[in-house]
């Protein structure tokens, strides 16, 4: 069994910053590596919706609405991946989770961000 947690989730004002962590531990067999990890969103009323992929290889995928503003990183070593995010706008306000996009394992809680004024 796979757990995610993620944190890091806050009230922001417009125009402000955050950077989401999600910490993955259980059964990896330290190959947590080798997984692509999506982070997706949900906002109220709405259904879940992807938002960024960190590929094993580093490289990185955003859905068009959050390019050049979110930023994917991860720390194979320590497990985690994180959301670096810049320039918020209350369209972001939604609770966001991590994942791997194929073969998900139990979603987390997830963590609450709300942008408002």
């Amino acid at each position: 069994q796979v757990q995610l947690v993620e944190s890091g989730g806050n009230l922001v004002q417009p125009g402000g910053s955050l950077r989401l962590s999600c910490a993955a531990s259980g059964a990896l067999y330290n190959i947590f590596r080798g997984y692509t990890m999506g982070w997706y969103r949900q906002a109220p009323g709405k259904q879940r919706e992807w938002v960024a992929t960190i590929a094993s290889s580093g490289s990185t995928e955003y859905v068009d609405s959050v390019k050049g503003r979110f930023t994917v990183s991860r720390d194979n070593a320590k497990k985690t991946v994180y959301l670096q995010m810049n320039s918020l706008k209350p369209e972001d306000t939604a609770v966001y989770y991590c994942n791997r996009p194929q073969n998900s394992w139990d979603w987390g809680q997830g963590t609450q961000v709300t942008v408002s004024s």
